[in-house]
């Protein structure tokens, strides 16, 4: 932060830009008037209604992905001052400055801040991560879950497939596939359901596949930076629990379908 002259306080930053996917990044610096209480959001809204850099040259608006403002879509994860988190919950008083916006090196980067996390969802599918639920509406209502059981499910299902934990996982680089925590703690979830239950074995068995959670460290940077506080170790432990029964089951076979 920079005052100027005693009386006006200012806001520089540092944003890391690229106009097209192949295309390589560089080097962007803005400065704008603080303002009591903003955030990095409202700072680049800023940006983009008066695109001037620092050299004082018109250039093209930043881009970046938001929706909720509110840490719940998962939108606008990016990489701020080294760290990955929500841009919406990142508070100029509270940051490092110059402030140094970056995009998630984990997902393709599409133009300046913005990624394509469709790996991510696409895991998701893969792994059947939903109740099935279609075609029972006449059936009247499903199974209740215990309530004990449903406020540790809650947590689990605070998940915003923002990405963060991904970014933060060593073992998510460009030389490996793996999945990452969130897929396998909403495994967890899915699994822990009444009615998802019935899609347990099938589940479990994907997720012992290739890039599955046997490419897991425990690095534990994951539980560290979710920016929601889910137990994704204590759900990756569980996993790994679930599918080494699973694996002898399909093993031996006999009853495997039977719980």
């Amino acid at each position: 932060m920079r005052i100027v002259g005693n009386v006006q306080k200012t806001v520089i930053f540092e944003i890391e830009r690229r106009n097209t996917p192949g295309e390589s990044s560089y080097w962007e610096e803005f400065e704008l008037p603080y303002v009591m209480n903003m955030n990095v959001i409202s700072a680049l809204m800023e940006i983009r209604r008066n695109p001037v850099n620092m050299k004082g040259e018109k250039t093209t608006p930043v881009t970046w992905d938001m929706n909720c403002l509110e840490e719940v879509c998962g939108a606008c994860s990016m990489v701020i001052n080294g760290y990955a988190r929500q841009s919406c919950t990142a508070l100029v008083d509270q940051l490092k400055h110059p402030i140094r916006l970056q995009p998630m090196k984990t997902f393709p980067v599409v133009r300046d801040l913005i990624v394509d996390r469709s790996s991510m969802f696409d895991t998701l599918k893969k792994l059947k991560v939903w109740i099935p639920i279609d075609g029972t509406y006449d059936l009247g209502e499903g199974p209740r879950m215990p309530e004990r059981k449903r406020q540790w499910a809650y947590e689990l299902s605070k998940c915003m497939t923002c990405g963060v934990c991904l970014e933060a996982c060593p073992n998510v680089n460009d030389k490996t596939n793996y999945i990452g925590a969130a897929p396998i703690s909403q495994v967890r979830l899915m699994n822990a359901h009444p009615t998802g239950a019935m899609n347990k074995d099938e589940r479990l068995t994907l997720l012992m596949g290739q890039s599955g959670i046997q490419e897991c460290g425990m690095a534990q940077n994951c539980v560290e930076v979710c920016p929601k506080g889910i137990p994704l170790t204590t759900s990756i432990a569980s996993m790994n629990r679930d599918t080494t029964v699973q694996m002898f089951r399909n093993f031996f076979g006999s009853d495997h379908m039977v719980n």
